[in-house]
């Protein structure tokens, strides 16, 4: 028999026992033990081989099947199909768009797949209806779907295309980047709570903050930037007893000493370094900048900015191996912390 011993199922294993079945099985192929055609033991047989239940081998057996290495033949059982070790994973990435931001995840997720999957890109910017043709062209084709929930109606209100979303298999399905508002646990995935993540942030470089007398938040009209971001700047200052503002951009008003920013878009946060300069105001001792999202580029300039970001790293390493089976398919919320640097 082909699985026999219980203990090869590791129950410490990050893996889950599911993958662990598809990859001894992808073993004893690579190995020679299995060849097209033979037979491979049935569901309730390696359930009660490996003392697991029927339906994590029956996912396993789904999983192998969706790859091409195994077929049902009704009444008979199942069977090796391909032995080719190259039928890889198919993962399509249907991102919101490809900034410097999302290339970080992409290279993140491709690096960690490695060999073991191919990948393909393709963006619809923010746009339910592209997104709803995206979905029907390639529907059916990959093993696995990430999609990046980020849409916009045509005035630029948020959306969630939840029904859309639906329509892609719960097995195949994983958010990255942004839950979808009001089913946040629903689907599997890593995403940003944006809402949270700045407050909690601020939270953590508060003593720095209460140098200044007023916290601005910049956040520019029309670039499709997250709401929840101001509900959790709001939040933050209420609690905090922080005098505060919301502005649209940097102006050509001057810069007024005591005075701090939290500036999304990078334009914005060059406008304050040239002028905090032209006015020989010191970042860091007369104004505060804190700027969002963390690039290399960010620790250099002007002796360090701070910066408060999630790790987008992680987070393409985190969905690659919830796509390879090292980690549970689950809402998994990512790392975002407060880089602190001079400019504060």
């Amino acid at each position: 028999m082909l699985l026999d011993k219980s203990e090869k199922i590791h129950n410490e294993s990050r893996t889950p026992k599911y993958m662990q079945v598809v990859n001894l099985i992808l073993e004893d192929i690579d190995r020679g033990k299995l060849k097209i055609g033979d037979r491979i033991p049935s569901i309730n047989e390696t359930s009660f081989d490996f003392l697991l239940s029927r339906d994590t081998v029956e996912k396993a057996y789904n999983e192998l099947r969706d790859r091409g290495i195994i077929t049902s033949v009704r009444g008979k059982g199942f069977y090796v199909n391909s032995t080719n070790m190259e039928n890889k994973t198919k993962v399509l990435l249907l991102f919101n768009k490809l900034s410097s931001y999302k290339k970080i995840i992409y290279y993140s997720i491709v690096e960690t797949l490695g060999n073991q999957a191919n990948v393909d890109l393709q963006i619809h910017h923010y746009n339910k209806t592209l997104f709803e043709s995206l979905l029907e062209r390639n529907l059916g084709e990959y093993h696995y779907y990430v999609v990046a929930p980020h849409f916009y109606d045509e005035n630029s209100r948020p959306e969630t295309a939840y029904e859309l979303i639906k329509k892609i298999p719960s097995d195949k399905l994983l958010i990255i980047d942004r839950a979808v508002k009001d089913h946040e646990n629903e689907f599997p995935g890593v995403y940003q709570d944006f809402a949270r993540d700045i407050m909690e942030a601020l939270e953590s470089g508060i003593t720095h903050l209460r140098k200044y007398e007023r916290l601005t938040l910049v956040f520019p009209k029309g670039e499709l930037y997250p709401p929840e971001i101001i509900d959790g700047f709001k939040r933050f200052c209420y609690f905090h007893n922080f005098n505060n503002l919301i502005l649209d951009g940097i102006d050509d008003e001057p810069l007024y000493k005591g005075d701090s920013f939290i500036v999304l878009a990078e334009t914005d946060l060059a406008d304050i370094v040239k002028k905090s300069r032209e006015q020989n105001l010191k970042l860091g001792q007369d104004i505060g900048v804190i700027s969002y999202n963390e690039t290399p580029l960010k620790e250099i300039l002007a002796d360090g900015i701070t910066t408060i970001s999630t790790d987008f790293i992680h987070m393409g390493r985190s969905i690659a191996e919830q796509i390879l089976g090292k980690e549970d398919k689950i809402p998994i919320k990512n790392p975002f912390k407060l880089y602190l640097r001079k400019s504060i």
